[in-house]
């Protein structure tokens, strides 16, 4: 039962993370592209970072969780010996590379925009590949309700 609760705050977590980063890529960023309307991506980043970042660390502690309730702790990351390990290993793989979008986007991107500076194409990157991974990681955990890829 405790897996399955943690796999209900999980998917509620990845369709708040995922679902914000969709919207943000497909409905505000292509106005925001049009238009260089800097304050609109902002509004929208202050507004979803109060849900979105605790989703994000909802979905790592709940993911940890599971990955530790399949049997596949620490040790296993990375060895690829078995299906489910691959997909645990691709995931956090995926994971970590969103996790350097997002520091790179609120270190680097985010505080130039604020302070006036054009750097929308480089956030546009960010904001692609984040929405991509999210993607990704959602496939990816669907491969483990059948015991991973093989």
């Amino acid at each position: 039962m405790t897996h399955h609760i943690l796999l209900i705050i999980h998917l509620i977590s990845m369709a708040i993370w995922v679902g914000g980063h969709l919207y943000l890529w497909w409905i505000i960023l292509p106005g925001v592209l049009k238009s260089r309307d800097i304050e609109r991506l902002l509004k929208f980043e202050k507004s979803f970072e109060p849900l979105g970042m605790p989703a994000l660390l909802f979905l790592v502690i709940t993911g940890i969780w599971m990955s530790l309730d399949f049997g596949i702790g620490p040790k296993d990351w990375f060895q690829f010996s078995s299906s489910m390990e691959t997909v645990i290993s691709l995931k956090i793989i995926l994971l970590l590379i969103t996790v350097l979008f997002a520091i790179s986007a609120q270190t680097r991107v985010l505080p130039k925009l604020r302070k006036g500076i054009d750097r929308l194409n480089e956030m546009a990157i960010h904001i692609t590949m984040v929405s991509l991974l999210g993607i990704a990681l959602l496939i990816l955990g669907s491969f483990l309700r059948y015991g991973g890829f093989y």
